[in-house]
């Protein structure tokens, strides 16, 4: 069979429906100037890349996950969970949380025993009804209360269970127990979404529009040992490559969170990152890139203890009943959060540290809203959240955060443009 030819024209992107449609109407097909392609070795037609990409260090490869080959920096990665009915395990309450899973814990255990059906039911899937099929019983079990990043710098509480969560991948080796100390690079690549990453303790969610993967710094056997997740072999490239035996797989876990923050890098390889996994560039100055690391390492995981930043508080009086807003306004530089209480002096700055399509403020303001659940039992039964009883909480961590972002900016504008 013959290779098929590809022929591509395109249209300019600032002509209006009306207009392209126009075109196309009066001219003849035999007229149009179609441009010959010839697909890359990776099958891609349009939006090609040329840049050394392929030549770079792979973060990860599923041969290496598999045990098959070291060819790869980190030897573990996951998904973050995919639970399939986050409304059910996710909230900001302990307390809610805790009635939500007994509810979901009862309701199971009647199916299972009766094969009643409520007239509130849970969510099932067909992962849940397999469940019930093989006899699992299921109890309730505080220990499976875990903080988890919901979403960027937004923390919830997470009842991680691997009958309840549709998918923990390979979470249990990164978080065997629920105190165990490990951390994990949460990136978002692969998708339309603009690429990022943020470093976590805690188990991070999938995400939607294209999911993403964890890398973390250590993995767990079977019988709970840690073991270092970053390979021999990564740890011999970049020994061989700097030609210092000094250098630690903990240093090659801080150089690697420098460089996916490195503006240059996510613009010179930003169509490779919207289809596979980063890979690592060898930058001069290895051990300053270790030092950016750190620094943004410190800042991002500890930002719920950062030094909040000095923005003015305005309360108005008035008679009027508060109502959950959290907008903001970039170029005034202040936050309205409930008609009656706003934050001003935000810096511009602070709105540029992006993590995909939002800032790092954006993120909080946009979980922190009062939203009605889709699910009708926990829109019925469950519906608690108010924003006024986490409005000091949400001032307190847009402070932080905001200092956050002004530093962050700071650490990656000292990274060369190269």
């Amino acid at each position: 069979m013959k290779k098929a030819k590809i022929f591509y024209f395109t249209l300019q992107d600032e002509q209006t429906k009306e207009e392209k449609l126009e075109w196309f109407a009066n001219t003849k097909f035999e007229n149009i100037p179609f441009g010959y392609i010839t697909p890359d070795e990776k099958g891609n037609w349009i939006n090609q890349t040329d840049n050394d990409f392929d030549e770079l260090l792979p973060l990860l490869n599923k041969e290496v996950k598999a045990g098959k080959s070291q060819a790869a920096i980190f030897q573990l990665f996951s998904s973050g969970v995919q639970t399939k009915r986050d409304e059910w395990v996710y909230d900001f309450s302990q307390d809610t949380l805790i009635e939500k899973i007994k509810y979901l814990v009862e309701v199971y255990e009647e199916r299972l025993k009766h094969q009643t059906k409520r007239e509130l039911d849970i969510k099932w899937d067909g992962d849940l009804t397999r469940y019930l099929e093989s006899k699992i019983h299921k109890f309730f079990e505080k220990s499976k209360i875990v903080k988890s990043l919901y979403r960027p710098y937004t923390k919830e509480y997470l009842y991680f269970d691997k009958h309840f969560n549709a998918r923990t991948f390979q979470l249990q080796n990164i978080f065997p127990y629920s105190n165990v100390k490990n951390s994990l690079v949460w990136i978002k690549a692969g998708s339309d979404v603009p690429f990022f990453c943020l470093i976590t303790n805690c188990i991070p969610d999938l995400l939607p529009q294209g999911g993403s993967q964890c890398l973390p710094l250590y993995r767990y056997d079977e019988n709970g040992n840690r073991i270092d997740n970053i390979t021999d072999w990564g740890l011999t490239q970049f020994q061989t490559h700097y030609n210092d035996s000094s250098i630690t797989k903990e240093d090659i876990f801080h150089y690697t969170y420098a460089v996916l923050h490195n503006p240059a890098y996510r613009k010179k390889y930003e169509l490779n990152l919207k289809r596979e996994f980063p890979q690592l560039p060898f930058y001069n100055n290895f051990f300053q890139w270790v030092q950016w690391g750190k620094k943004l390492m410190h800042l991002h995981l500890n930002y719920e203890t950062i030094k909040p930043y000095n923005l003015t508080r305005t309360d108005a009086t008035t008679n009027k009943q508060p109502k959950a807003k959290l907008k903001a306004d970039k170029e005034k530089g202040y936050i309205d959060l409930d008609g009656i209480t706003f934050l001003q002096g935000i810096p511009a700055i602070a709105w540029d540290y992006k993590l995909g399509n939002r800032s790092a403020l954006e993120w909080i303001l946009d979980q922190y809203k009062e939203k009605k659940p889709k699910d009708p039992t926990i829109a019925k039964l469950f519906n608690t959240y108010r924003f006024a009883d986490y409005k000091e909480h949400v001032i307190d961590l847009l402070q932080r955060v905001c200092t956050v972002s002004v530093k962050t900016m700071g650490i990656i504008g000292q990274m060369p443009d190269e």
